[in-house]
C-alpha cells in the first residue's frame, strides 16, 4: 500500500470524525484489524474492503486497494514513539519469560499471527486508567518430520 492510499484514508478519516473504534463497530470487525488494513499491514476481502471504503466515501480503487495481499514491511530498529518502544519494551523484558510459560503449557510451537485476534480496552482505575491489551493467537505445533 502506498503512504499517498494511508493518507487518503486518514484524511477521509478525520474528515468524518470517525475513530478506528466507530470504524469497527460501523464494519463489525475489530478496530485494531480495521487500522492494520488501512495502514496496508493486512487485507480485507473484497466486501469487507468495499464496506471501509463507502463508510469513508472512498471509491471502488481504495476498495480493491485495501483487498490486495500486502506485503508486510516494518522496522527492524527499536522505535522512537514511546507508546509503540513501550511494547518493544514488554517483549524485551518479558519475550523469553513469555516464550518459557507459552512452552511449559503448549509444548514445542508459536502463537500465530495469522489465526490471531486483538482486543484493547479501556479499564477505570482511581489511580488513573489502565490500557488492557489482549492478544489471542492459535498455538501452532512444531512439525516432527
Amino acid at each position: 500500500m502506498s503512504n499517498q492510499l494511508y493518507s487518503t484514508i486518514l484524511t477521509a478519516k478525520k474528515t468524518k470524525k470517525l475513530t478506528w473504534k466507530t470504524i469497527g463497530e460501523k464494519i463489525g470487525h475489530s478496530p485494531v484489524w480495521i487500522a492494520s488494513v488501512c495502514q496496508g499491514m493486512n487485507s480485507a476481502p473484497l466486501p469487507i474492503a468495499q464496506k471501509i471504503a463507502a463508510l469513508l466515501d472512498l471509491d471502488d480503487e481504495v476498495a480493491r486497494q485495501l483487498s490486495e495481499c500486502p506485503t508486510k514491511i516494518f522496522p527492524q530498529t527499536v522505535p522512537t514513539d514511546p507508546l509503540i518502544y513501550r511494547l518493544y519494551e514488554i517483549v524485551g523484558v518479558y519475550g523469553q519469560s513469555i516464550k518459557q510459560v507459552i512452552h511449559e503449557e503448549f509444548g514445542d510451537g508459536i502463537m500465530s499471527a495469522i489465526d490471531f485476534s486483538m482486543t484493547i480496552d479501556r479499564i477505570p482505575d482511581s489511580k488513573g486508567d489502565r490500557v488492557q491489551i489482549v492478544l489471542n493467537g492459535k498455538f501452532l505445533s512444531s512439525k516432527v518430520f
